[in-house]
């Protein structure tokens, strides 16, 4: 089906740009459902619901990286903490210009 959109009008242009945005958007819901009803099937071969597998705290917990230790402390005020990773806090390098060892602010 080929459109002549040379010969279109401005008003008929706007209207098929409508169309298409519609029939996108329906395309996308389509597909979703497909997906999803897809992934239920995958899910029901190994014995389990879409729900089981999203809510499983278990299994979905274990790739979350666990808070470092805070291994360094602001001896000026004992709330100011660093792990010793990433950058350091202006208050380590105030110490240690100072002259500071940064071996007297371990914890």
């Amino acid at each position: 089906m080929a459109i002549d959109l040379k010969s279109m009008s401005r008003k008929d242009l706007n209207q098929l740009k409508k169309d298409i945005d519609k029939a996108l958007k329906d395309a996308e819901l389509r597909e979703r459902r497909e997906a999803l009803k897809a992934a239920e099937m995958a899910a029901a071969e190994y014995g389990f619901s879409l729900d089981e597998l999203s809510s499983d705290k278990k299994v979905r917990g274990t790739a979350k990286a666990l808070k470092a230790m805070p291994k360094y402390r602001n001896p000026e005020n004992p709330e100011q903490t660093w792990s010793g990773r990433g950058r350091k806090p202006k208050w380590i390098h105030d110490a240690l210009a100072k002259g500071v060892k940064i071996s007297d602010l371990e914890i």
